[in-house]
Parts: structure tokens; C-alpha cells; sequence
């Protein structure tokens, strides 16, 4: 069997970069209403009045609906689609106004008054645990394993009755041996909290999502969600219609990281249902920042003792997740990231989820593990300093290894962990000599990556062509890789396989495009499904050719007898032959299946160098690299891609990147104008390896990659722009006036 080269433009690109692409702002159906959210302006306060009466009066209006308006529904407070009796948090959708047009929507959603009875709210995480603050959430509502499961993550909240702090929905506790007896054989601890600030993700595109009611009572969605089977099981539920009768249409996504998962859909669905018509909801880019679910706050508490060789001893660590209001679920996910990264023979680590009046939280790229490394590796590093020792060389000596064992005690499977440091420890942006005010930081991430079984399906057309069809949204080039697979099992030409993102009236079960899972959960999926159209079209040709299947080989866009390539038959020929009137043959249309059983855990480091002016305090980055261990690049350029993709995230939570509210719980930083994202000349260029250390189990040996490029890189310009200052960073985004004025020989 022919391997096809490896490397592939995404086969959406042109489409993309010419402007063909049709997003979901860009449908225009007929009858189409538009939809504008009237957001709470306070963070807590009971609703005691809405007035509508000139908002339905406004040029173009079709409906002004409140919570009360709506079915009524089995959902905590901050959950409705709509506000009924309370707020929690600025940006609550309170009122949905629904006109003819976009602009008449607004005009008269600006006429809509909220009588609010307002009550202090609790904006500061630490606050809220203390027994004299105001409850956020009317009923304790736990930590979600269904919403941990979506992004590949456990809610890992302690079943047995523990005792809670106030406001907390949540605990995630692990611990192996006597932590106090061995923090006291050390011979060096580091006590130190590090904070690592909340962000927005910051696509280029805002929640969008169209709904439209069908003649047999049914709903189509179309939505750029990363997960339409998410949508389908919600929405389901909600209005109580049988699976078949919702019809999620996945659309190009333009940007996820976790947080397209679902948002307007259900709202949607409602409105829809009750105006029989189709509606559409854009959020504007000011509403996009208190409605969309942002990454959570964090801060660690950490206490890490060594001997005076490096060897780790204990490690205690007490955090918690401001998740807004919302139950939240990181704390589990972080607690194992925590606890087995390395060979620490005794740990207690206790992570608590708290609830705030602010935007709920939710996944964004790698949760969980962008907040664990940061305090860990930051505190590993202050070790290391306080060692005098190389810091590669500290992570060497303790990193886990294959058969070590993992935070929960189960071993450790293959990993690239020594592969992804030695790489590193060689790097020029690591080696190179320090020039004048430089330093070098260097962060180990890891990610375990998320697993769902997914089934796919494989068809060969008129032409010759493949066409694979799966269920999992492109975010990331995961369509270009899935043809590559399919490409290889076929037997053919990577141009001429094309993969068709379906929608969930027609597509086969796929995974959730979260968590670094697709090319992992549905890769095997697809390699089965063209396998076997691969062996259905050589059942045809053994008739034709009068030669065995095994002696058959597919080349060139024909089917050859191995060794006697005159002996052939073209595939159009035995596709046409499949199809025909009274033919003999069966078609050609073929499913795989795939249920990995396995996680293929993935390392990566990262290395920054920067260059501080110790009298203004402003740092530039000189140099930057990201060591990757990926199993087996399927397509390297656009894992390459992804790679610089995360680090520049990664890099820009160090910048400046952070959400910020003050003390009434209004958020400060709610535009691009406050909102910090890292400009192009602060990003140097990134020198990407990957390492290839195969999965026995992934696709041809693949391994996740979109997680673990976004974990490191915030530990990593931390840890150097602590050694160029000689003053230690450790809360992020970095404050650069702590850095200002250092004198030369530092502290």
C-alpha cells in the first residue's frame, strides 16, 4: 500500500482565505427575526418589574419575551435561558426583544426597563468563603461531571460528606503518604500563593446561532458549536422533542478553545418554537464579554519540599477556581496534573470550587492545566534557584516516567517525558550565551487528553474520490488530517479524499471537537471505515481482474494486479459497476467504529527569553520555543500551527490578558480596548519540535495536540522575567510596575 507524503494544505483553506466560507452571521433565510439580549447591568439583585410596553411599540418588533414568557424549566437561577426572579451576575440575559431587523432589535431593547432590588454581591473568591458572606447560588448545586466530560476533564468533587467553606459547590482532594513528616525532612521548602487572573477567549468570531421551526414540529439549529451532539441532547430535553426531530447543523467555527460548546441554542430553540419563525442571536462584541463563559480565576497556595539534591519530597497544595456563577469543574483535573507530573512520595493537594456573582465560567484551551503548571512549575523554579541547580536538570531528576505512579496511583503509560526535556535542554534558545538584562525561563506542561467513541463513515464516488463523513467539527485542521488517514488506508492520493462535517440528522457519532480528542477518537474511526470501502471496491476488482484481493494494489485512480500493472481496471469503472441498474455488485459505502480505550498523555515544554530594562520595567521576549511530544505528526505543518497557536495564547495570559472586575462586580476590562491581547511585535517567533514518541493505541500513532501547546508557555515567561529582574513573578498577567526601578545587582 502506497503512504501518502506527509504534509497537506487544509482543505478548507482557500475557501476561507477568498471569503467563500459561509458562516452563521452569513445565512439568510426566509422569514429570518433577529434577536437582542437586554443583559442584567447589576451582578445580584431580585427582579421586581419589567417594563415592555414601549420596547413592543418600537418600529419592527415582533416580541419582547422575558423568563416568564418562557416553559418553565428544571434549572438553577444563573442557568435559565432568561432571568425570571433573580440576577447573579452583569450580563445575565434578562429580556430577549425580537424584531424584523438586527438594528430595530437593538433600538428597542434599549427601551426595555428592569426594576432591580439590589444586594451586595460577592465578587472576591476568597471572600466568598467566609461564613458571613451572602450565599450566590439559591440551592447547592455540585460540580458537574457531564459538563467536565465535554472538555475531556472529571468534576472530581468528593463524594463523602467533607466540610465546605461557604459558597464552595465543590471539593477535589488527593493525598499519598505523610505530607507534614516529609516537609519536615526537607531540607528546603518553597511557601509561596501564586494567582494566575481569569480570560476571554477572544475569537474572532462572537456566539452566533440561527433556529428555525420545521413543518413536522421539529427544530433545525445552525450553530458554530463544537459539539452539535451537545446541542441535540440539550435541546431535546428542553422541549421535550425526540432526537430525530432536532436537526444540529455544525458550521464553520471561527474560533472555539472550549467555549462554542453551547450558549444561545437553547434560548433559541424556545423563541423559535414559540414564534414559528426562524430567529437569529449575534452577540455584539460588548455583550460577547459578560455573556460568553470565560476561563476561571486561581490562586495556589503551595508548599514544595526537596533535599538538597533536588530529589522532591512533599508537596501540599491548597487552591480554588473563582468560577462565577457557576458550580464549576477544574479543581479535580488540576489536582492530577498537580500530583503526578513528578515523583513526589508524599502529597495533599485540596482544590475548592467557588461560586462569585460574575460570568459563569467554562472551559478554554487546556483547562485546568494552564493554572496547575503555572503554580507548580513557577514554584519548581524558585527551587531550583534556591538549589542553584539547572532547572532542566531539576525536572529530569523528578519527572515521571512510564510505570510511575499517576496523582490517582494507576501507572503511567508510555510518555515522552525525558524526550520532551533532553530536547529541550539542547535548544539554542535555552544554550545560547545571556546578553545584557536577559534570562531564560523554561515551564513542562502535560495534558491527558480526552477519549469518546466515534464511528465514521467512508463512500467512494462516480469519480473516483473518497468521501469520508464524520461528526466532529473542524476547529483545527482535524477534516485535512482525518483524509490523510483515510488516504493511507485507502491506498490513494491525499487530494483526492474529502471529509464532510454532517449534521446530526445524518452524521455518523462523533466526538466532541474538544479536549485534544478528535484526530485520537475518531482518526481510528475513519482508518476502519476506509479500510473497508478500500476492501469493497477490491471484491469488485477480484471478478474483474480474476486475481486474489491480497494480490491487488490501487494506483494511480486504478486498481492493478501487483506486478502486472497492465492488468487493471479503473475505480470509476468498479464504482459505476456498484451502481448500475440490475448490477450484481453492492455499493461501496463502508463504516468504522472506534472506542480507544487508552489516554495517550502528551508533554511539552517551553522556553522564554527575554530581555528586561531593569529602570522602566518593560520586557521584550528575544526568543521563544515549544518542544512537543505529538505520538506521530500525521499533518506536521498544520500540527506545527497549532502549536504556535496555543503558545501565542499561552504567552499572552503572562502579558496581559485578564478579566477585571472591581468590587461591584462590573467587569473593567470588557473591550479590546481594556482587554489586553498580545500584539504581533510582542510575539517573537516560535521555533516549534516535535517530538514523536508513537501511541500504541492513536491513529498510526497519533497523539492529541491542540492542549498542551496553551499549558506551558505562561510558567515559562514568568520563570524568566523573574531571573532577569531578580524579583519573583507570581501572579500573571505579569504587573510591570513591580519591575520598575530594580537595581542592577537586584534582590
Amino acid at each position: 500500500m502506497s503512504v501518502p507524503a506527509r504534509g497537506r494544505r487544509r482543505q478548507e483553506g482557500g475557501e476561507k482565505v477568498t471569503g467563500a466560507t459561509r458562516f452563521t452571521a452569513d445565512l439568510e433565510l426566509a422569514g429570518l427575526l433577529h434577536v437582542h439580549l437586554v443583559v442584567a447591568h447589576t451582578p445580584r439583585a431580585r427582579i421586581r418589574g419589567i417594563e415592555t410596553a414601549a420596547a413592543r411599540s418600537a418600529p419592527g418588533v415582533v416580541d419582547v419575551i422575558t423568563g416568564r414568557d418562557l416553559p418553565e424549566l428544571d434549572s438553577a437561577g444563573p442557568d435559565l435561558p432568561l432571568a425570571v426572579d433573580h440576577v447573579y451576575y452583569v450580563g445575565q440575559p434578562v429580556v430577549a426583544v425580537v424584531a424584523e431587523s438586527e438594528a430595530e432589535a437593538a433600538d428597542a431593547a434599549a427601551l426595555v426597563e428592569v426594576d432591580y432590588e439590589e444586594s451586595r454581591p460577592v465578587v472576591d473568591a476568597s471572600a466568598a468563603m467566609d461564613e458571613r458572606s451572602p450565599l450566590v447560588l439559591d440551592e447547592a448545586k455540585a460540580a458537574d461531571d457531564d459538563d467536565a466530560s465535554v472538555h475531556g476533564a472529571s468534576a472530581a468533587a468528593d463524594r463523602a460528606p467533607e466540610e465546605r467553606p461557604r459558597n464552595v459547590t465543590g471539593v477535589a482532594h488527593l493525598k499519598r503518604g505523610d505530607v507534614d513528616a516529609a516537609l519536615k525532612q526537607a531540607d528546603l521548602v518553597v511557601r509561596e500563593t501564586y494567582r494566575f487572573a481569569g480570560a476571554h477567549h477572544s475569537f474572532l468570531e462572537p456566539h452566533v446561532a440561527v433556529a428555525r421551526p420545521e413543518p413536522d414540529g421539529g427544530l433545525t439549529i445552525w450553530s458554530p458549536t463544537q459539539g452539535p451532539f451537545v446541542v441535540r441532547g440539550t435541546i431535546t430535553s428542553l422541549v421535550d422533542l425526540p432526537p430525530h426531530k432536532v436537526r444540529v447543523v455544525p458550521m464553520p467555527v471561527g474560533g472555539g478553545f472550549g467555549g462554542k460548546i453551547e450558549l444561545l441554542e437553547p434560548l433559541l430553540a424556545l423563541i423559535a418554537l414559540r414564534l414559528g419563525r426562524a430567529v437569529r442571536l449575534s452577540l455584539a462584541r460588548s455583550h460577547e464579554f459578560v455573556v460568553g463563559h470565560p476561563a476561571p480565576a486561581a490562586q495556589f497556595d503551595m508548599e514544595l519540599g526537596a533535599r538538597t539534591d533536588g530529589t522532591l519530597l512533599a508537596l501540599r497544595a491548597r487552591y480554588h477556581y473563582d468560577n462565577g456563577a457557576s458550580a464549576g469543574w477544574h479543581a479535580g483535573l488540576t489536582a492530577s496534573f498537580l500530583g503526578g507530573t513528578y515523583r513526589i512520595p508524599s502529597f495533599d493537594i485540596r482544590g475548592l470550587e467557588v461560586s462569585t456573582n460574575k460570568t459563569p465560567t467554562d472551559a478554554y484551551r487546556a483547562p485546568g492545566a494552564t493554572q496547575a503548571y503555572f503554580a507548580l512549575e513557577s514554584a519548581l523554579d524558585e527551587l531550583a534557584a534556591k538549589l542553584n541547580m539547572d532547572p532542566i536538570e531539576l525536572r529530569l531528576r523528578n519527572v515521571s516516567r512510564e510505570g510511575d505512579p499517576t496523582a490517582d496511583g494507576h501507572p503511567w503509560p508510555r510518555i515522552a517525558s525525558t524526550e520532551v526535556l533532553e530536547e529541550a535542554r539542547r535548544h539554542p534558545v535555552y544554550t545560547a550565551p545571556l546578553g545584557p538584562g536577559e534570562a531564560v525561563g523554561v515551564a513542562l506542561g502535560a495534558w491527558g487528553g480526552a477519549r469518546t467513541p466515534s464511528a465514521a463513515g467512508c463512500r467512494v464516488e462516480p469519480d473516483g474520490t473518497v468521501a469520508v463523513t464524520v461528526g466532529s467539527p473542524d476547529i483545527s485542521g482535524t477534516a485535512t488530517g482525518l483524509a490523510l488517514i483515510a488516504a493511507q488506508a485507502f491506498g490513494i492520493a491525499p487530494d483526492k479524499v474529502r471529509v464532510e462535517v454532517a449534521d446530526t440528522s445524518n452524521a455518523p457519532f462523533s466526538a466532541t471537537s474538544s479536549g485534544s480528542q478528535v484526530t485520537y477518537s475518531v482518526g481510528g474511526a475513519v482508518y476502519e471505515a476506509a479500510l473497508e470501502a478500500r476492501r469493497q471496491l477490491l471484491e469488485i476488482a477480484t471478478e474483474e481482474l480474476e486475481a486474489a484481493a491480497e494480490d491487488l494494489d490501487i494506483v494511480d485512480g486504478r486498481v492493478a494486479v501487483r506486478g502486472a500493472p497492465a492488468r487493471s481496471v479503473e475505480i470509476t469503472r468498479l464504482v459505476s459497476m456498484s451502481q448500475q441498474f440490475m448490477g450484481r455488485h453492492k455499493p461501496i459505502q463502508a463504516t468504522g467504529r472506534s472506542a480507544v480505550q487508552e489516554a495517550s498523555p502528551m508533554f511539552t515544554v517551553h522556553i522564554a527569553r527575554v530581555r528586561l530594562d531593569r529602570e522602566t520595567g518593560a520586557y521584550q521576549l528575544t526568543g521563544y520555543a515549544a518542544i512537543q511530544d505529538v505520538g506521530h505528526a500525521i499533518n506536521p505543518p498544520e500540527v506545527e500551527a497549532q502549536v504556535h497557536g496555543g503558545a501565542t495564547q499561552s504567552i499572552g495570559r503572562a502579558l496581559g490578558e485578564q478579566l477585571v472586575y472591581d468590587s461591584d462586580g462590573q467587569l473593567r476590562s470588557g473591550s479590546f480596548l481594556d482587554y489586553e491581547l498580545p500584539a504581533a511585535d510582542q510575539i517573537p517567533n516560535i521555533d516549534v519540535r516535535l517530538v514523536e514518541v508513537p501511541s500504541p493505541v492513536g491513529p498510526l500513532g497519533a497523539k492529541g495536540v491542540g492542549e498542551p501547546p496553551a499549558i506551558p508557555g505562561t510558567a515559562a515567561v514568568a520563570n524568566a522575567v523573574s531571573r532577569a529582574a531578580g524579583v519573583r513573578v507570581r501572579d500573571v498577567p505579569i504587573d510591570r510596575s513591580l519591575l520598575a526601578g530594580i537595581s542592577n545587582n537586584g534582590r
